[in-house]
């Protein structure tokens, strides 16, 4: 939303602030928008057909719809996956359904690195299988990458699927590894890992993923791209990495890998380099610089932050 209004565009940011995590990561992101000029907060539910008709029926007709509403995260969807295929395959339904109906050209969906399940062939290519998702979420977001071909063969309609590669960065999600153990590591608490900390994840920075969708924007018939950093690193890695951004020991503590993780993530980028004139730019190493001093920053309430 920040890189569209920066380009000049108008922005309706459409969200329903559920509990999934802490919401005040939310607010803080939408009140940084809100300074902007050209944006626009809808409390609207995806998952509710005729509050996203209403919302739609104001006005003229978006240009575009960026999709990136979802429930995320791999091993809370085993718990409830029932939220999770709501959310993520009704809510896209009811998206493209109003493509079809307002006539909206353009969709571009926020898909994720799991579809690709624990394939062992590297690097995770757009034409390689996608049918053995390990995880409820995985399997929901593979629904509605294909509900968003059936629309765009039906239809006509230009859709963009982006598989998105462990996006980090300042106000990032908290359930994921990288608030986490930067929360935990600065605070004295107790990492957790699970299993030996060998697996590797393509962390990739959020502005770079930020830059990738709106170049998502563009014409492209109907198309999946992977957006990562095409360098995966070690977990251990990681952690040691933050340790020495923030100048302190993890105090590590293991638990057995859980079945819904993937081993290892890699993302081949050349699809988005050739269409899209896209590539990462921020490293690891300047990423979490940014990820630390924004928690530094905010250490008086990020402390507080629930990482679920």
């Amino acid at each position: 939303a920040a890189r569209l209004l920066e380009l000049g565009h108008r922005v309706v940011g459409v969200d329903d602030f559920n509990d999934s995590c802490d919401p005040r990561l939310k607010q803080w992101r939408v009140a940084q928008l809100e300074q902007q000029r050209g944006f626009r907060l809808a409390r609207v539910d995806v998952r509710d057909r005729d509050a996203v008709e209403s919302l739609l029926a104001e006005g003229e007709a978006p240009a575009a719809i960026v999709h990136l509403a979802a429930r995320a995260g791999v091993r809370p969807s085993v718990a409830n996956p029932w939220i999770y295929f709501e959310t993520n395959v009704t809510g896209t339904l009811n998206l493209l359904r109003q493509c079809q109906e307002r006539e909206i050209p353009k969709f571009v969906l926020a898909s994720t690195s799991s579809v690709y399940g624990d394939t062992r062939s590297m690097p995770f290519r757009e034409d390689m299988p996608t049918d053995r998702p390990l995880s409820p979420y995985a399997a929901s977001k593979k629904a509605a990458e294909a509900l968003c071909y059936s629309y765009h063969h039906l239809t006509g309609l230009d859709v963009t699927v982006f598989r998105y590669f462990t996006v980090y960065g300042p106000a990032g999600r908290p359930d994921m590894s990288p608030f986490r153990f930067v929360q935990w590591i600065a605070e004295g608490r107790p990492v957790t890992v699970y299993g030996d900390g060998s697996q590797a994840r393509d962390f990739t920075f959020v502005e770079d993923i930020a830059e990738g969708t709106v170049r998502g924007l563009q014409p492209v018939g109907y198309q999946v791209f992977n957006l990562g950093n095409d360098s995966p690193v070690v977990l251990m890695d990681f952690i040691r990495s933050i340790e020495e951004k923030l100048g302190a020991r993890a105090q590590l503590v293991h638990q057995p890998r859980h079945a819904a993780d993937v081993t290892k993530t890699w993302a081949s980028i050349e699809r988005a380099r050739e269409v899209l004139g896209w590539e990462p730019r921020v490293t690891l190493s300047q990423g979490l610089d940014r990820l630390v001093r924004w928690y530094r920053e905010h250490r008086g309430w990020a402390r507080e932050v629930s990482t679920g």
